[in-house]
């Protein structure tokens, strides 16, 4: 069994395979509290260069999850499922 620490895992950039589109890099992985299995992994949304309010990102359940290569992580997701996915919040500083 391969394992891969977060700081690995933030390393890796997420590629949609529906649409080629890159989503950017993990910045945290969400984990179910009963069994211990990961759940979900987060990805801010990129936003142009004045980012400020509240943050967007994107919370792609690990059951979309392809594939986990050495440094790209395939998720496989539609344009109407990746727009479920996308959460706001407050920027954490």
């Amino acid at each position: 069994m391969r394992q891969i620490t977060t700081e690995e895992l933030s390393c890796m950039e997420v590629i949609n395979l529906c649409d080629g589109g890159k989503l950017g890099y993990p910045s945290a992985l969400e984990i179910c509290a009963d069994d211990g299995r990961a759940a979900a992994i987060l990805i801010p949304k990129e936003r142009g260069m004045l980012c400020f309010g509240s943050a967007e990102q994107y919370r792609i359940p690990w059951c979309r999850i392809e594939c986990l290569g050495e440094d790209t992580i395939l998720v496989k997701l539609t344009a109407a499922e990746l727009s479920t996915c996308l959460i706001r919040g407050k920027r954490k500083k």
